[in-house]
């Protein structure tokens, strides 16, 4: 194990090695909130890995990756991220 390992935290490769979704790269740096959940959404549903329903599975990655982000998250990111929720709940019909 490297140093740079080392100093890793444990969410860092959750998110990054995640066995319940096969995110497209760079999804969280898109600025459109609808593209995101969409392709939440696909990736949620085409998955036969996850141990939740296609929804709870999508809201819980884009949760985890607000909450593991904290407070290197800026404002304008947030709110992207929090509207991308808005759009999947719209997208299941919650």
């Amino acid at each position: 194990m490297t140093e740079k390992q080392k100093g890793r935290k444990w969410s860092a490769e959750a998110g990054a090695d995640s066995d319940a979704l096969d995110l497209q790269p760079k999804l969280f740096e898109k600025d459109d909130p609808a593209e995101i959940a969409a392709s939440l959404k696909r990736s949620a549903e085409h998955s036969q890995r996850r141990k939740a329903n296609p929804f709870r599975s999508a809201m819980s990655m884009l949760s985890f990756y607000i909450n593991r982000a904290g407070r290197n998250l800026s404002a304008s990111r947030k709110r992207v991220l929090e509207k991308a929720k808005d759009e999947l709940r719209r997208d299941f019909h919650r």
